[in-house]
Parts: C-alpha cells; sequence; structure tokens
C-alpha cells in the first residue's frame, strides 16, 4: 500500500531511558511503514539539554506553536543523584513545566479503558478526565531555608514604589519558607480551556480547590472560573445539555470515588499532578493514560504520562528482557496525527491513527499484553510479552486492520 503522505511537520520532542527506546520501536513498526512521516525533531535527551542549557526545550516549544502539533517522549526532571550521573551542569527544571509555563495550556489527562482491565474502584464505568492547570503554584515556587531566629514576609513592591507585606511567619528557630504565585491571565486561559473541553466533549465539568483555607489564592481560582462561566459558558452548557459546578477538593475527592465516572475534574497545577496520577492507577496502569497539553490558541501536544521508567531501562542496558508498557506512547502519537490529520484535512491520516488505537486495544483484549497489565487482568487466557514484542503484535492487528 501507498504511504499516507503528510502537508505539515508534526514537532518530534524526543525523550530519555526506556521510553526514548520504546520511541523508536513505535517510530520504526506502527508509523514509518505506513506514513511518509514529516516532523521537526528535537532532541530533549537530558544529555542533549544539558550541551544547549535547555535552549533544545524552548525551543520545541516555540516550534509547537509554530506548527500547532506536538508530540512528546517523556524525559527526566533532574534532582541531586540524576546530576551526578550524568555530570550535568545544573539541576534543570521539568521540561513539561518549562514546555506548559511558554505554551499557557491546560493539560488533560484521560485512562485508555480496555476489557480486562478493570478499575480498582468497582463504581467507576467510564473514563474519568483529569484537566491539570499547567502554570505556576509549587511548580514555579521560591523556597528558602530558614537558618535562624528572624522574620520571613512577603513583599510586593508597585511600579509606583508604594509596598503591601505581610508576614509569613515569626521564626525562633530554623525552618522553610516557599513563596508561590499564579497570574489571572493564565487562571483565564485554564478556565476556558476547560469550559471548551467539556463543550467539545459532551462532559460534565468538576472545579474543586480548597478556598475555605486558602481565602485569597485558591479563591481567586474559584472567582475566575465562575465569572467566566456566567459571562460566557452559562448558556452553552445549558444548550448542551451539561453542567458545571464547584466544590472543594476534598468533597470532589469522595465524590469521585463514588461516582460512575464521565466526567472533567479541572484541579490546579499540584492536585492535578497527584489525582491524575491516582485515576491512572485505579483504572489499571499508570502506561494506560493519555495526556494532551491544549492552549488557548490552539497548540496542542500530546505525551505519555508516565516517566522514562528507569529501572527497565537499566535492564535493558544489561541485556535484560523487559516488559514494558508502551500504550501511552502509541496514543501520543496518534493523537497528534489525528489532530494534524483534521488541522490539513488530510482523513486518511485521522483514520490511521484510529486504526492504530484499536489495534493498541484489540491487541490487549485478545490477551496479548505487558507485564503490568498481566498482573492485574481479569483475561483467562493471557500471554505477557516483552517491549519489542507488544508492539510488533500491534503491528501484526494494525496491518489487519488497515
Amino acid at each position: 500500500m501507498d504511504k499516507i503522505r503528510m502537508t505539515t511537520p508534526l514537532v518530534e520532542m524526543d525523550g530519555d531511558e526506556m521510553t526514548r527506546i520504546l520511541w523508536k520501536m513505535i517510530k520504526d513498526e506502527l508509523l514509518l511503514p505506513f506514513i511518509d512521516l514529516k516532523t521537526e525533531y528535537y532532541d530533549l535527551g537530558l544529555e542533549y539539554r544539558d550541551e544547549t542549557n535547555d535552549q533544545v526545550t524552548v525551543d520545541s516549544a516555540l516550534a509547537a506553536k509554530k506548527y500547532g502539533v506536538a508530540v512528546k517522549c517523556a524525559t527526566i526532571t533532574p534532582n541531586a543523584a540524576r546530576m551526578e550521573e550524568y555530570h550535568l551542569k545544573e539541576m534543570y527544571k521539568s521540561p513539561n513545566a518549562t514546555i506548559r509555563a511558554l505554551l499557557d495550556g491546560t493539560v488533560f489527562r484521560a485512562p485508555i479503558v480496555v476489557k480486562g482491565i478493570e478499575p480498582t474502584v468497582r463504581t467507576w464505568k467510564k473514563p474519568i478526565t483529569i484537566a491539570r492547570h499547567a502554570y505556576g503554584d509549587v511548580y514555579k515556587a521560591v523556597e528558602m531555608k530558614i537558618p535562624a531566629a528572624g522574620k520571613a514576609e512577603i513583599v510586593y513592591t508597585a511600579e509606583d514604589g508604594s509596598e503591601m507585606r505581610e508576614t509569613i511567619h515569626d521564626f525562633d528557630g530554623p525552618g522553610i519558607v516557599q513563596g508561590m504565585h499564579n497570574v489571572d491571565a493564565s487562571i483565564s486561559s485554564f478556565a476556558r480551556s476547560c469550559f471548551n473541553y467539556a463543550l467539545e466533549t459532551g462532559q460534565d465539568l468538576w472545579f474543586a480547590t480548597k478556598d475555605t483555607i486558602s481565602k485569597k489564592y485558591d479563591h481567586n481560582f474559584k472567582d475566575i472560573f465562575q465569572e467566566i462561566f456566567d459571562a460566557e459558558y452559562k448558556e452553552r452548557f445549558e444548550e448542551a445539555g451539561i453542567e458545571y459546578f464547584y466544590t472543594l477538593i476534598d468533597d470532589a475527592v469522595a465524590r469521585v470515588i463514588r461516582s460512575e465516572g464521565g466526567y472533567i475534574w479541572a484541579c490546579k497545577n499540584y492536585d492535578g499532578d497527584v489525582m491524575s496520577d491516582m485515576v491512572a492507577t485505579a483504572f489499571g496502569s499508570l502506561a494506560m493514560m493519555t495526556s494532551v497539553l491544549v492552549s488557548p490558541d490552539g497548540t496542542t501536544e500530546y505525551e505519555a504520562a508516565h516517566g522514562t521508567v528507569q529501572r527497565h531501562y537499566y535492564k535493558h542496558l544489561n541485556g535484560e528482557p523487559t516488559s514494558t508498557n508502551s500504550v501511552a506512547t502509541i496514543f501520543a502519537w496518534s493523537g497528534a496525527l489525528r489532530k494534524r490529520g483534521h488541522l490539513d484535512g488530510i482523513e486518511e491520516l485521522a483514520v490511521f491513527a484510529d486504526k492504530l488505537e484499536q489495534a493498541t486495544i484489540d491487541t490487549i483484549e485478545s490477551g496479548t499484553m505487558t507485564g503490568d497489565l498481566a498482573l492485574i487482568t481479569t483475561l483467562d487466557h493471557v500471554n505477557k510479552v516483552g517491549s519489542e514484542e507488544f508492539i510488533k503484535a500491534v503491528r501484526t492487528n494494525l496491518e489487519n486492520l488497515l
């Protein structure tokens, strides 16, 4: 068969460790045989980020803005141990946080539901989508270790020189302090992205913070959401037959556990980080979670929601067999290809993306799966396979569908 032609490149952001190995396998087995793949490539592997002083991460985000669609591999966010292991110049920030800040987007994460992998929460019957604000809070925080007794303050100096200040704490000994921020423009973008996504998908939208305790910071999020909803979206939601409501984060957790699913749960940055992992794990696996960053200008970046699978990577380097789940990475590629196809009017590309996802699901539902799923499946006949074997099994099913 002739390869599907692309007219506009995807921005391709390569990554680290085992997911980098899977990235190449997926391209070689599932994409290049069928698509005349056009990408603008950026190496976000930790070594090259260090070589470019992390400029490559910024360049990749700017390229995503230019072309509108990007696909990203999982990347390492270095800690002290990684600095030593990779002999880094500095402890670079999370590439995801850098890209999200530059694109001013909202991250939507939803589990990939397949037969035989049942949620541990027995009431859940439909996917729960986590909408995570992608700017500020603890990820942009300034921190300080307090060496001894003294007063810590927040000080705001206006352009005219006037000041506002609040005492954080009068320390009587050593401690720690942290300052967080957010901006109304980003919170507004977050709100509109959530409302638009709810309308596009026909799902109810929940939003939760802790405004009873954080009476200014969290309350500001709550107020902006409500103001935008009332002014711009209330009638549209009523016409679509969907609902928006706000509740406290602890009440939201209780509601989620009792629910059937099938809605969008919007969270602040850290809450979304934690809750998306909880939802993914409860639905089966972190490797069975889609993640898409949507910017107000329409820029869309697809990625896997999990990490670089370090333990499997070291096994791979030692020549030992691995059974690493590549499903979320496959779905990152399929999501990006589908979006590119829709934007460029290439229906073949969108259809291919649909069939790639179906082939992946069919592979698991037929009993062929990686080790993480084999441990939890309810299917009777399971064929546990290695990392490469799984991708090749998906290719067989994909060829049958094509």
